[in-house]
This record gives structure tokens, sequence and C-alpha cells, in this order.
């Protein structure tokens, strides 16, 4: 029997990935979203949904070619630039709040 096969819908777009504490912390898959040759993942805590705020992590290959690797971006400028084009995408889906 397949372990997925009883799980919900909503879970098709579950990601499980490992803190910097070894923890597993599982996201919510919203979008891929391509930038300057690079893509880049927006994710949505699976535990933190009341906050609705989004975890942008970019994609980079790994030594498998059946995994990729998700590191953490610093560059604010980068981050402001995918989360753009992600509001952008699905405006008629989400409502997004301005925090100044």
């Amino acid at each position: 029997m397949d372990e997925n096969e009883n799980m919900p819908e909503e879970f098709d777009n579950i990601i499980v990935l490992n803190d910097e504490n070894g923890e597993e912390v599982r996201f919510e898959f919203l979008d891929l979203v391509e930038l300057e040759g690079e893509e880049y993942v927006v994710l949505l805590p699976v535990e933190e949904e009341e906050t609705g705020e989004v975890v942008i992590l970019k994609v980079e290959d790994s030594e498998s070619e059946d995994e990729e690797s998700y590191v953490s971006v610093d560059d604010e400028e980068i981050l402001n630039k995918v989360f753009e084009i992600f509001k952008e995408k699905f405006k008629d889906e989400f409502n997004f709040v301005d925090e100044d």
C-alpha cells in the first residue's frame, strides 16, 4: 500500500525540510519563481498558517539528480523581487497585507 494513498488531497503540496537543528518542518509548496536565471520556491510553513508569512528559498542542484537543495536567501532585494512576482501571479487567490 502506498503510504500517501490515504492522505487527504490537501497534503499533495506538502514538503518536509530539515531546519538548522535537524528538526523536520512541514511546508506547503506555493510556487516556483524564476528570476535572473535562478529558481526560487515560495513555501508556507504548515504549523504557522495563522501568520501567513511565506519562506523563499533558492533552488540549487544537489549531487543526486533526483533531489534539489534549498538554501536561504540573504539578499533583501532578491527576496522582494521574488515576492513581488509571486504576489502578481496570485493576486486573485491570496489576500496580501503590506507590513510597513
